[in-house]
């Protein structure tokens, strides 16, 4: 009989099918890992393509259903993709859920930019569960590297991991508080296209560039730590 499998180790698994479980820890990310950290060349497709596809139809249209309806019939053909080709269905199904709640709002609405309330309202909900892992002091960054390195919480008890893994934390939370600094007040002026430029920018370049600068934070300090380990008498 296989051995039941305890919550520490299901949350270090589902944590190494994120963004940060594709790049080795404590090693400096490759185009390569980087790219298999946003999901591939599919997941790239499916991060931008949708937005692409709205922001030109309306821009070209300014017809809302139309902006918001071809998006969902992408979304679809994404699962239906990963059907024929038997890949894992969970994020073309996020995504599609997505679009459909986005394409909901604005459909009922009449207005186009209030199809980018949800990524808004997800962009808020991080910078909330961000902003109180820090003032409990479990920066949530600190967490998820614990669990990739299998090290659990043990990095609480280093001065500079703790440091350096707070940084991280203030730095996802900046990238949400970005978005949201940036997407609000283009929502409130109904300037739609270029609510939708910015969200692909701020969207996978920046999340990728993020990444890959915390890694190089976490290698440093994970480096530091294990030269201070050896040269301990």
């Amino acid at each position: 009989m296989d051995a039941p499998i305890n919550f520490r180790d299901q949350l270090s698994a589902a944590m190494r099918q994120t963004g940060f479980g594709q790049v080795a820890p404590g090693e400096v990310p490759t185009a390569a890992s980087l790219l298999s950290a946003v999901g591939g060349v599919r997941g790239l497709i499916e991060s931008i393509l949708p937005g692409l596809v709205f922001l030109v139809l309306f821009t070209i249209t300014k017809s809302v259903a139309l902006a918001v309806l071809v998006p969902v019939v992408v979304g679809v053909a994404f699962i239906v993709v990963r059907l024929v080709t038997r890949s894992a269905l969970m994020p073309a199904i996020i995504g599609l859920v997505l679009l459909v709640v986005s394409a909901v709002l604005a459909l009922i609405s009449g207005r186009a930019e209030q199809a980018f309330i949800p990524g808004m309202l997800i962009n808020a909900g991080s910078v909330l569960v961000l902003l109180v892992s820090i003032i409990v002091r479990w920066p949530l960054i600190g967490l998820i590297v614990g669990f990739l390195t299998n090290e659990g919480v043990e990095w609480k008890k280093d001065a500079a991991k703790r440091r350096v893994l707070s940084i991280a934390t203030w730095m996802w939370l900046g990238l949400f508080a970005l978005r949201l600094a940036v997407e609000v007040p283009l929502y409130l002026a109904h300037q739609t296209e270029w609510l939708a430029g910015t969200k692909l920018i701020l969207g996978v370049p920046l999340y990728a560039v993020l990444l890959w600068v915390t890694w190089l934070l976490v290698r440093a300090a994970y480096g530091r730590a294990a030269i201070a380990e050896r040269e301990r008498p």
